[in-house]
């Protein structure tokens, strides 16, 4: 359990329940965010652990660099590009006001 401090502006002083194992915290942001809330870092700063273990690997350096190793190449021009075999046909949105609407 974590207790947020006292603010000046008087908020604060709210208890949190934790379940690291789980991932888990009463905030929701844990499980919103997939990244650690303040409560969790509090946590391993208290026991002196480090947060590592608590963050999705798709946020580590490897992924990163796994992310843009890649060649990226540029869309041609539409000069380039090949005829479809078929037509394209776009129709305007329905732009009707509706009642009390402008």
């Amino acid at each position: 359990m974590v207790k947020s401090p006292i603010r000046v502006s008087g908020t604060g002083n709210n208890v949190y329940t934790l379940r690291l194992n789980n991932k888990f915290c009463s905030c929701r942001k844990w499980q919103t965010y997939t990244l650690p809330c303040s409560h969790v870092l509090a946590v391993c700063r208290e026991n002196e652990s480090r947060t590592d273990g608590y963050i999705p690997e798709i946020y580590s350096r490897q992924m990163y660099i796994k992310t843009y190793q890649a060649n990226f190449h540029p869309v041609l021009n539409e000069n380039f590009w090949r005829d479809v075999p078929f037509n394209l046909t776009f129709y305007p949105p329905n732009m009707k006001n509706e009642r009390c609407r402008k």
